[in-house]
């Protein structure tokens, strides 16, 4: 018992303390991004905090299973180059022994990361979707703001709104584009009375609709002018390329919802969310007998090839998450994990083998 509890502090403060570092290196780096958003007009300044918060889940699900395995390598890599370990193997302590004292630590860490990746995640982000569909907020559209003439794609988009009302209702909304193609050069007007963003549930792009106005079609040039009168009008938000935004649809919709679903696209995120817990046990395999040195090497001499393992176990996962979006089958997950399992249970036979034949060859 009192093995127990050592080995699960010391595994719990070295996962803890590794993966507040890899959160602050990457929230740090994701808030300077959306930072420079806002301040350039692209993003809402008050709306920022409230969906980075939102966004935290989607931070953790990926960073605890890497704390985790490098929480495991230093705090084994530590035991075995304080000599500590020696001990335990004298005891008579295998490699899966030592993997069953570190049991509950695994298990804890695999039902976090599964409420993460299955629950909190999808919900952080529906909810900062939902603040980024107000009018005042849109990405994609720059920042809404009354009173005042909004451009984006170097002016060839250009937004107006006299009045926005508290429900997201736009009143007096004029709307300049300026198309080109290889015929030439096409400018176009809007004005409506009344308008409001509508989020396509399919591929969740935003339309900005307009209520009972004019719009008129010009080519430079040319004396034509075509002018229409609309009751409604339809018109795609341009999307802002790699904001807040800017990612699958179906990694906003609740689970159970992506169940319910036959589309290969939701299909494959079902299994990516899935897959981030089934990775904590089994890069626990791994981290055990990688973590094996000695006092001359340090505790660090293996972390780059271990490193190297995780990078490659998940961009195996990456590439089986595209081929289920094509296919709608999760038999590319599964054997990216069951190989992964296969061999990090290869390596903890291998080393118990190898042990068992010294302490023969030694009694002999």
């Amino acid at each position: 018992m009192r093995t127990l509890r050592y080995l699960t502090s010391d595994v719990m403060t070295h996962t803890l303390a590794v993966s507040l570092v890899l959160f602050l290196v990457v929230f740090s780096g994701r808030f300077i991004k959306y930072l420079t958003e806002a301040a350039i007009g692209d993003l809402a300044a008050g709306i920022l905090l409230p969906v980075m918060l939102y966004k935290l889940p989607a931070f953790f699900e990926l960073i605890l299973p890497l704390g985790f395995y490098v929480g495991l390598l230093l705090s084994f890599g530590r035991l075995y180059a304080d000599s500590e370990m020696v001990v335990f193997r004298a005891s008579g302590i295998s490699q899966f022994q030592l993997l069953r004292l570190v049991a509950p630590v695994v298990l804890l860490v695999t039902v976090t990361v599964a409420l993460i990746s299955l629950f909190l995640g999808p919900y952080g982000a529906s909810k900062a979707n939902q603040l980024l569909a107000e009018p005042r907020s849109a990405e994609g559209m720059h920042v809404l703001s009354e009173g005042r003439f909004k451009k984006q794609r170097g002016g060839d988009y250009v937004t107006y709104v006299e009045r926005i009302e508290e429900g997201g209702l736009m009143e007096t909304v004029f709307v300049a584009e300026r198309q080109r193609s290889e015929s030439g050069i096409t400018l176009s007007a809007t004005l409506a009375d009344t308008g409001y963003i509508d989020i396509d549930p399919s591929t969740a792009r935003r339309y900005l609709v307009l209520s009972n106005g004019k719009r008129y079609d010009v080519t430079p040039g040319s004396a034509e002018l075509t002018a229409v009168q609309f009751k409604a009008y339809r018109s795609l938000i341009p999307q802002v390329e790699g904001g807040l935004r800017s990612q699958v649809y179906g990694e906003t919709l609740a689970t159970h919802r992506l169940l319910q679903s036959q589309t290969p696209e939701h299909l494959a995120i079902v299994g990516w969310r899935v897959s981030l817990p089934v990775i904590v046990p089994i890069v626990a395999l791994f981290a055990i007998p990688l973590s094996r040195t000695d006092a001359r090497r340090g505790r660090y001499a293996r972390l780059g090839p271990a490193l190297s393992i995780f990078l490659l176990y998940f961009i195996l996962l990456s590439q089986a998450r595209t081929v289920s979006e094509e296919t709608g089958s999760a038999l590319m997950y599964i054997g990216v994990h069951m190989t992964f399992a296969a061999v990090g249970g290869a390596l903890l036979w291998l080393d118990d083998i190898s042990a068992w034949f010294r302490k023969t060859r030694e009694a002999a």
